[in-house]
Formats: C-alpha cells, sequence, structure tokens
C-alpha cells in the first residue's frame, strides 16, 4: 500500500509531541526562573516598584507575571444622595509570560483599567517564543512595550489618531472627511 507522504507527516506529529515535552522540561528546570530573576532585575534596576508573581495553579499551563498593582484611580462615584463615595480601582497593568499548553510562551501585555469605567481590555499578544528563544534583550523589549502601551494609555487623548479614523459622536459624515 502507497501511503504517499503520511509516513513523514506521522513523524512529524511525533516531533511536535516532543518538543513539547522537551519545552514543559525547559520551564520547569529553568526558563521559570530565569523569566522571574530577570524580571525582577528589570524591575530593581528601573524602580519601576512591580511584583513578580508566578501563577502555578495549573500545571503546564503557568505564567510569570510583572504586575503593576492597583491603585486608586481618583475617580469616586457618589451613592445617590447617601454622601458615600466609591472610590473606583484601577489596575495599573502586566506584562505576562504564559506557558502555552505545547510548552511555547506566549508574551502579553495587560493595559491599565478603572473598576466600573468601560470594559477592560483582554490582554494584547506581543509574540509566542520557543523557550530557547527567550533571552535578556528580549524581555527588556517586552517590559519596553508595556511601558509604551501603559504610558500611551495613562496620557490618552486624540493627538495622535487621524483625521480619517475620527468620527465625531452624533455627526453623521457618510465618510466625508472636511478640513478645519
Amino acid at each position: 500500500m502507497d501511503l504517499g507522504s503520511l509516513p513523514s507527516k506521522v513523524e512529524g506529529y511525533k516531533k511536535i509531541l516532543k518538543n513539547t515535552l522537551e519545552y514543559r522540561k525547559i520551564w520547569d528546570e529553568s526558563l521559570k526562573d530565569m523569566i522571574e530573576n530577570t524580571l525582577k532585575t528589570i524591575n530593581e534596576g528601573t524602580g519601576l516598584n512591580a511584583k513578580i508573581e508566578v501563577r502555578d495553579n495549573i500545571e503546564n499551563l503557568e505564567a510569570v507575571v510583572l504586575d503593576l498593582g492597583r491603585s486608586s484611580s481618583g475617580l469616586a462615584e457618589h451613592i445617590e444622595d447617601s454622601g458615600v463615595k466609591r472610590v473606583m480601582i484601577k489596575s495599573n497593568g502586566a506584562l505576562i509570560y504564559q506557558q502555552l499548553f505545547n510548552g511555547k510562551i506566549m508574551v502579553m501585555t495587560l493595559n491599565p483599567s478603572i473598576e466600573g469605567y468601560g470594559e477592560a481590555k483582554p490582554p494584547k499578544m506581543v509574540e509566542i517564543l520557543r523557550p530557547d528563544e527567550i533571552k535578556e534583550g528580549f524581555m527588556i523589549r517586552h517590559v519596553d512595550t508595556l511601558m509604551k502601551e501603559i504610558t500611551e494609555w495613562e496620557d490618552y487623548d486624540d493627538d495622535n489618531k487621524k483625521k480619517e479614523s475620527f468620527n465625531p459622536i452624533g455627526f453623521q459624515t457618510n465618510g466625508i472627511i472636511t478640513e478645519e
């Protein structure tokens, strides 16, 4: 019986399964600690004052997180006529190194959000890397990406938007852009 390319596909599949086991082993033996220690060094060297957390409640789906914590947003909701105010809490953002089901590492950023003020965006994927691709230089770049994103969030305005993409609420322009 001619099996065509099926035997090579089966071998490719077996190789991927072997890689998954190897990637998980690397995570357990060295990578998780390297990520945690590198983030601690970056945190201390920059004065970022973040918390480094290892989330390991699901084996082989663990994560190391550079968490900027929570703080008062400066906003407060007045509760009817009671004179009571409810402070709205701000999550300040995070950088996440999440082990995937296949042992590769997904790097994500989490923008700040304010509880009760709009919906928090889900984490944004930066990239997916094999364990051997994660180096200190990449991690510095990842923290740099986080800092850029959270700084833009904190300094939000429409200065950086193109006029073409801005459609004022309540005004139907039918795609016509007028210059002032």
